[in-house]
């Protein structure tokens, strides 16, 4: 079976076109080709297909083999496979997603895909629709208990859902002692990505994602931005923000709160191989 092994931002993802190859059993596939000792090594499978309704579709596992909805920086990556592989020539590019058609704006450097804008819908405020517990909405600072810790945490749901909490240093926070907690807390009816974040001012920030069935990652696009919306909900940030992740930065903007999200950043291929499932 051939696969591209691809990064958005450190976000990585081995990838594979089912417009020439067959994954019969995807989730086992997911779970063979992310193990980082024993496989390709990666945060989840991302499967490339045909779509009756945009230029492609994009299909996400997460590491630990369950689906997910969207990745900004899978779905930034899947337009540059199917600009630089001739599925379409198009620079502007439809992909159908889980959570809906994503438009993706793409930047030609020497006949490849370099970077990308990406129209990310706009934000899920209601409970209901992120999905979170809780009386009424949007959720701004409310509070949860995990382990030893009360902390504050505002949802955002961006078509999976998002869990982002302000900290003073995300160096030395401990994403792996809380995160998994968080994920799997009551609150959360289908689990949650959970963010934490350092203001470093009102147009910039630093994020560490700890992600929804993969652990943390160097990066989470749909968590950047439900980090852009949080930072206005919280009156921490502007509209407009830069956000360092550990795999790379990215450009969030969220004009108006009637606005979609938009969010920029790199599409890398790293190397492609074939592999025996």
């Amino acid at each position: 079976m051939k696969f591209t092994k691809m990064q958005g931002a450190g976000n990585d993802y081995v990838y594979i076109n089912l417009f020439e190859e067959k994954v019969p059993d995807p989730v086992r596939t997911a779970i063979a080709v992310s193990n980082r000792n024993f496989g390709i090594g990666a945060d989840g499978l991302i499967l490339i297909a045909p779509s009756d309704k945009a230029d492609a579709k994009m299909i996400m596992y997460n590491a630990d083999g369950s689906m997910s909805e969207m990745c900004g920086n899978g779905v930034r990556c899947v337009a540059k496979y199917v600009y630089d592989h001739s599925i379409s020539r198009k620079t502007t590019l439809d992909i159908e997603t889980g959570a809906g058609i994503k438009r993706i704006e793409l930047t030609i450097e020497n006949g490849a895909a370099v970077s990308a804008k990406v129209n990310m819908g706009k934000p899920f405020l209601a409970p209901a629709e992120i999905p979170v517990k809780a009386e009424k909405g949007p959720v701004i600072r409310n509070k949860l208990t995990a382990l030893d810790r009360e902390f504050e945490f505002t949802a955002v749901g961006m078509g999976n859902p998002h869990c982002v909490i302000f900290v003073e240093d995300t160096e030395k926070f401990p994403v792996e002692k809380y995160g998994p907690v968080i994920e799997n807390h009551p609150l959360f009816p289908r689990r949650t990505n959970v963010e934490f974040i350092q203001i470093i001012s009102r147009d910039e920030v630093k994020q560490r994602t700890w992600e929804r069935g993969s652990g943390e990652t160097l990066a989470c696009g749909t968590g950047a931005s439900a980090v852009c919306v949080a930072g206005v909900l919280c009156g921490l940030t502007n509209r407009k923000i830069l956000n360092h992740l550990r795999g790379g930065d990215l450009v969030l903007e969220w004009a108006t709160d009637d606005s979609p999200v938009f969010k920029t950043g790199p599409a890398v291929e790293v190397f492609n191989g074939e592999i025996n499932i």
